[in-house]
């Protein structure tokens, strides 16, 4: 029996949620060279954010909990929304390595299904106490757990309430990830587990983006029948003809009744740049946001004229919402931004 048999769906982001999950920066010697103190301010940032608006948990080996608590309490959290868990952690990516929550449609239950997580098709580890993450969660809350039986991340999936997912082809169909499956193969699985129904594909993803190209930094639903995505104006940057040819595929996507959704363009910061860095261009985008129950965390650049334009749209898109920006650059030089750090448990 798989879990969309059994009546399970995952949930769209913006519904409700019971918590935010977080794995704390380690503090590994290979991870965060030289930004580990900077990041681990903005998790506390972004921690305290969080929880003023709703429970944040975090993932963290136990004999780090005292001072990551001192660290989100100092960043004006409300302290009786902050939880720590004893669950050891290589790095930070969440959304990649956590649990994706499934959601009864009958009685609301929740369960955990548990993906394969190989470091981005082994590009970076040691990955092997993040891949325990979603089995520790699982126990921990005492939740139902299926096995995907697959390499799947969380970054590289987008899905609305509808039963639709959006996703990319230089991720899923990388031989980096699994190789042993085919295309049908991997569609029949994620339908199966994630309760999807169809699932639409674009191509790749920004320059820059170690995932080899996650849909969180391309296009995202805002509701079930709107999608904002990123948008390269200059013709001469190399993400100019990925985003338009993905503009161009979304022609084709229609909602289940047939009807076309909307479709917001917001552009790329300009060029994320820091100088010797291992990555010539920084993947930073602002449809890398955080869906909360009544707030939305936009990752900001520090460019005031791009920030305050993508601030104010998404402002109006999720009107209803507060919209609380988060300078996301000391992150983003490692690869991502708020919503890879992240992962929302449903209510």
């Amino acid at each position: 029996m798989t879990p969309k048999s059994l009546g399970y769906q995952m949930p769209a982001e913006w519904a409700p949620q019971s918590a935010i999950w977080l794995s704390w920066p380690s503090g590994h010697p290979d991870c965060w060279p030289e930004t580990l103190a900077k990041v681990e301010d903005v998790f506390a940032e972004i921690a305290a954010a969080i929880s003023r608006y709703q429970p944040i948990r975090l993932n963290a080996p136990a004999a780090r909990h005292e001072a990551i608590r001192r660290q989100i309490l100092g960043a004006h959290a409300a302290a009786d929304r902050v939880e720590l868990y004893d669950h050891p952690n290589d790095d930070v990516w969440c959304r990649d390595h956590g649990p994706l929550f499934v959601k009864h449609r009958e009685t609301g239950e929740i369960a955990v299904t548990d993906w394969g997580f190989n470091g981005w098709g082994d590009k970076f580890g040691p990955y092997e106490q993040d891949d325990q993450i979603p089995s520790r969660i699982a126990e921990t809350l005492g939740l139902p757990r299926f096995v995907g039986g697959m390499i799947l991340e969380g970054g590289s999936i987008e899905q609305n309430s509808l039963g639709q997912l959006l996703t990319t082809e230089a991720v899923l169909l990388n031989p980096n990830r699994n190789p042993h499956l085919s295309r049908e193969e991997i569609e029949e699985r994620i339908k199966s587990f994630l309760g999807m129904d169809e699932i639409f594909w674009l191509a790749s993803g920004i320059e820059g983006d170690d995932t080899d190209g996650h849909i969180d930094d391309i296009a995202r639903f805002v509701n079930d029948s709107t999608l904002v995505i990123s948008r390269e104006t200059d013709g001469g940057n190399p993400n100019h003809r990925v985003l338009a040819e993905n503009r161009e595929r979304l022609g084709d996507f229609r909602l289940p009744d047939g009807s076309r959704p909307e479709i917001v363009e917001i552009d790329l910061p300009e060029a994320c740049q820091v100088p010797g860095w291992r990555l010539p261009v920084l993947p930073a985008s602002y449809v890398n946001f955080l869906i909360l129950n009544d707030a939305v965390l936009v990752p900001i650049f520090g460019q005031e004229k791009r920030d305050r334009n993508a601030v104010g749209l998404l402002g109006e898109l999720f009107a209803g919402r507060e919209i609380v920006p988060i300078h996301a650059l000391d992150i983003v030089r490692e690869g991502g931004a708020i919503h890879c750090i992240s992962q929302q448990q449903p209510a």
